[in-house]
C-alpha cells in the first residue's frame, strides 16, 4: 500500500503545483484521506516537489540557459547591465530572498502548526476570494520586459505566502502579478521561473536532512524517489495545459474549486471526519 499511496501522492503533486489550487494542501488532505496514518508531512512534500520543479527546468530550458548565460556575462561586463535577460536573473534572484529567509525563520511553524488543516481550509478560501478580484480587477496590460525591481519584490513577498499550505506558490504570484496589472501569461510565467531557485533549494536541503535522519519519514526513498518521477511527468503535462488555458481563459474555474474544496474541508473539520492536526 506505501507504494500505491506514493504514486497518487505522486499524480496530486503533479497535479496541483502549477495550478493557483495548493500543491501542499491537495498532498496534506489526501495523505489524510487515503489513510497512511499520517501527514506525509512538509518533508516529503518539499522532497516530491524537486519532480515538478525538474519540469519547470525542461519546460523552460531554453528561457533558463538565455537568462543564466546572459546574467553571467553582464556580471563580468561582457555585455551591457541593463540587459534583459540580466536583469530577470536579478529579478529571480531579488524575489527568492523573501521566501528564503522567512522559511528559515518560521521553519518548526512551517512543519507543524501551519500544516493544521484548519488553516488550510481559510487560507484556500481567502486567497481563492483574492485571485478572483485581481482577475477581475486587473488591467492585464504589463508583459515580463515591464517588470521592475519594486514589482519584483512584490511577487517574492507573494511567493513567500505559499510557506502557509493552501495559499498556493503559483496562486499568490500570479495574484500579486494579476494585481500589478500583468497580463495572465506573464504573470504564470515569472512566477515558474521565480520559483526555481527556492523549490530546488528547500527540496534538496530537505533530501538531505532526510538522508541523515529517515526514521522521521512516513515514506521510505524507494517510495519518495517514485512519487517524485510520477510528479515530475505529471507536472510537465499540466505545465503545457496550464499556459495554453491561461492565454484565452480566466481564473474562474481555479477560484471555484478553492472556494469549495475550503467549504468542504470545513464541514470535514466540523463533523470529525478530518482531524485538523
Amino acid at each position: 500500500m506505501s507504494f500505491i499511496n506514493a504514486i497518487i501522492l505522486g499524480i496530486v503533486q503533479g497535479l496541483t503545483e502549477f495550478l493557483p489550487i495548493s500543491s501542499n494542501a491537495h498532498v496534506r488532505i489526501v495523505g489524510e484521506l487515503i489513510g497512511i496514518g499520517a501527514d506525509p508531512g512538509a518533508r516529503f512534500t518539499a522532497i516530491i516537489q524537486l519532480g515538478t520543479e525538474a519540469a519547470v527546468v525542461v519546460y523552460f530550458a531554453a528561457d533558463l540557459w538565455r537568462i543564466i548565460s546572459r546574467w553571467f556575462l553582464a556580471l563580468f561586463g561582457r555585455i551591457p547591465r541593463n540587459d534583459p535577460d540580466a536583469k530577470m536573473g536579478w529579478f529571480i534572484i531579488l524575489g527568492s530572498l523573501p521566501i528564503v529567509i522567512l522559511g528559515v525563520i518560521f521553519q518548526t511553524a512551517i512543519e507543524t502548526t501551519l500544516r493544521s488543516l484548519w488553516v488550510i481550509a481559510i487560507s484556500l478560501i481567502v486567497f481563492g476570494i483574492l485571485l478572483g478580484v485581481a482577475d477581475r480587477v486587473g488591467e492585464k496590460k504589463r508583459r515580463l520586459k515591464d517588470l521592475t525591481v519594486p514589482h519584483a519584490a512584490i511577487y517574492g513577498g507573494a511567493q513567500a505566502l505559499a510557506l502557509i499550505p493552501g495559499v498556493s506558490r503559483s496562486g499568490g504570484t500570479i495574484t500579486a502579478g494579476l494585481f500589478l496589472g500583468y497580463e495572465r501569461r506573464a504573470a504564470a510565467r515569472y512566477s515558474f521561473l521565480l520559483a526555481i531557485p527556492a523549490v530546488l533549494g528547500s527540496g534538496f536541503y530537505e533530501l538531505y536532512k532526510s538522508i541523515k535522519d529517515p526514521t522521521k519519514e512516513v515514506f521510505g526513498p524507494a517510495e519518495t524517489a517514485l512519487s517524485t518521477g510520477i510528479a515530475f511527468v505529471v507536472g510537465l503535462l499540466v505545465i503545457v495545459f496550464f499556459m495554453n488555458y491561461i492565454s484565452k481563459r480566466s481564473f474562474l474555474p481555479f477560484v471555484i474549486y478553492r472556494l469549495l474544496l475550503g467549504a468542504v474541508l470545513i464541514v470535514l473539520l466540523v463533523t470529525g471526519v478530518l482531524q485538523p492536526v
